[in-house]
């Protein structure tokens, strides 16, 4: 074989291997597997000792990898400014290819550089560019005066295109599962956020949602009483949820600081540290105990944007990358920004639930009674359970001992929940007892009602058992508008269902008011009670008032409190999202 013809045939060959390489960058999945077949395959491929892949960041020059070289140069050159003269940062700036062969011309463009001075050797970088300009840099480098022929030049400019149109597919499909993830993401923030109306749950979540994806650290910072308290913090090690909750305490934000959480509040404007240094982190510390632990946790990146709804400023919230290694950019903040802005909707939400809510509590509290009067020869007990829910009822009751030796009592449901059906119940609370004082006769107290709704109106529904105990008389006066019917514990443990034939709710139309009288003799015992007690979901109600009189017998036992509790507590549905007011009277007599 000629030495020409061994020449061709080690092209050939050559030719051969960068062909398979620039098929391997075709179906390269990630940006690791781009740099593994350009430092190692492509090397492999043209005989190269040290090969390197670099991409444009900025204003910086990021090597993604490197093989062969000295030790240190991966950790030196690892991130640089384009400033730095390098091959790869000529190629950069330039977009042109460079050629340098042999050890004197790598001198002559390089003379004050000492990594350029490495014995004979020849160099060649060639640019990765795009429509949109140079993103990158191969850097191969061959042992001795290397001259390249047009045919191997022109099969290198095929591999930096291979390699440029890679690495554009593949940020491309980066971005675009970057953005569905996102999309994704705000749509289950979003669920998770309206799934709460309490109030710390929502700051809770609202830190934990960017934990692990998108944020190392993750903090919700209010404003109190002029201050800013940090009131949520989420981190994937709890030890560190702990040590960032004392650092808030111990070291509190600088409302005076030019930058940081006081300043994104003084300007609504989010603050974005791309990359926190250490010289940041020693401005920053306020002692030296602080900046040993800001180089422990290896801050790398941090946001900060404001809390915002309805044009209030709630706060902050900030995220910060650490161990991940993430480090934001102006995508991120945006982002960022979306969250907040849910997430500062559903705090100001719970915020105004929380408020609400604690009104209509006061002034559930403030109409309901206390306890239940001493009545001698009687034993009173009430028992008004919630639901569980975050909204109150509307349920409400009283009894109210009259001059004459007599008893009136009531039960009453205001349909909803809320504000709105607690000033309701009070209304209608302090009406029934205007109208027992004028007359306490039950036709005539709920006649009156009746009209009392026909002629000013209302939105809300109502029903009511009132109820006129005759203890010297040993009667039991009734008049039902639209309430489930009481029931009766007699003497002897008989349960027995007072009539319902009193008509529709109160004020629905007019109509007259019929009174029904039983016997209550010494010995028996009363319960009056709202629908939450025997209504469940799917059942017919003659099953709940069923349920509810095989059950009476509980209320023979000693303590009536104790054993109205332990009736409720049997009957009802725990599962119902229904309150429960039930109220009892018992009769002394005979020892049963």
């Amino acid at each position: 074989m000629t030495q020409q013809s061994a020449a061709f045939e080690g092209l050939g060959d050559r030719l051969t291997r960068l062909a398979r390489v620039t098929a391997s960058l075709v179906r390269a999945a990630d940006l690791d597997a781009v740099t593994k077949i350009v430092v190692q395959e492509s090397a492999d491929a043209v005989g190269a000792t040290i090969a390197s892949l670099s991409v444009r960041d900025g204003d910086q020059v990021r090597l993604m990898g490197l093989r062969g070289g000295l030790e240190g140069d991966e950790q030196q050159y690892s991130s640089y400014p384009l400033t730095v003269a390098t091959p790869a940062t000529q190629v950069l700036r330039s977009g042109e290819r460079l050629l340098l062969s042999g050890r004197r011309e790598i001198l002559e463009h390089y003379p004050d550089m000492p990594w350029a001075d490495r014995g004979e050797r020849s160099i060649v970088c060639l640019p990765l560019s795009v429509s949109s300009g140079t993103i990158g840099a191969i850097g191969l480098s061959f042992p001795g005066h290397r001259v390249l022929d047009d045919a191997e030049l022109d099969f290198f400019e095929i591999l930096a295109d291979t390699c440029a149109q890679a690495l554009v597919r593949i940020r491309a499909e980066a971005e675009a599962a970057e953005r569905q993830a996102k999309l994704t993401f705000l749509a289950d923030a979003s669920a998770e956020l309206a799934s709460s109306l309490d109030y710390e749950a929502t700051l809770a979540q609202v830190a934990r949602l960017a934990v692990p994806t998108f944020a190392d650290w993750s903090a919700i910072d209010l404003v109190r009483d002029g201050r800013l308290h940090r009131l949520a913090v989420a981190h994937f090690d709890p030890a560190k949820v702990q040590l960032a909750q004392e650092l808030a305490e111990r070291y509190p934000s600088d409302p005076d600081a030019p930058a940081g959480p006081w300043n994104v509040m003084r300007t609504r404007k989010s603050e974005l540290l791309a990359e926190i240094t250490d010289d940041m982190l020693v401005a920053g510390a306020r002692d030296e105990e602080l900046l040993r632990i800001a180089r422990d946790l290896n801050l790398r990146s941090s946001l900060t944007v404001p809390l915002i709804a309805r044009d209030r400023l709630l706060g902050v919230m900030t995220w910060v990358a650490a161990e991940s290694g993430r480090t934001y950019t102006a995508d991120d903040v945006a982002f960022a920004e979306e969250l907040a802005k849910r997430g500062a909707m559903a705090i100001d939400n719970s915020e105004l639930h929380s408020e609400t809510l604690a009104a209509a509590r006061r002034l559930q509290h403030a109409v309901l009674p206390d306890h239940m009067p001493r009545v001698p020869g009687c034993d009173i007990a009430a028992l008004y359970s919630p639901s569980g829910r975050t909204d109150i009822g509307g349920d409400f009751y009283d009894v109210i001992p009259l001059d004459d030796g007599r008893l009136a009592l009531f039960v009453g449901d205001v349909m909803g929940r809320g504000v709105a059906a607690a000033a309701a119940m009070a209304q209608m609370r302090s009406a029934v007892r205007a109208y027992v004082a004028l007359d306490p006769s039950p036709g005539v107290v709920v006649g009156r009602l009746d009209r009392m709704l026909l002629q000013y109106g209302g939105e809300q529904l109502v029903t009511l058992a009132y109820l006129l105990a005759d203890t010297s008389e040993g009667l039991l006066t009734v008049t039902n508008a639209g309430h489930p019917p009481p029931v009766l514990l007699r003497r002897d443990g008989t349960g027995e269902q007072l009539e319902n034939t009193d008509g529709s709710p109160l004020g629905v139309v007019p109509q007259r008011r019929g009174e029904h009288v039983v016997p209550f003799r010494p010995g028996d015992t009363l319960l009056v009670f709202t629908d939450g007690l025997i209504e469940r979901r799917g059942e017919d109600i003659d099953v709940g008032q069923q349920r509810l009189l095989e059950a009476l017998a509980l209320l023979r036992q000693g303590d009536l409190d104790v054993a109205l509790a332990q009736l409720v507590a049997r009957v009802r549905d725990a599962t119902r999202d229904d309150d429960v007011a039930a109220l009892c009277l018992r009769l002394d007599g005979p020892e049963r």
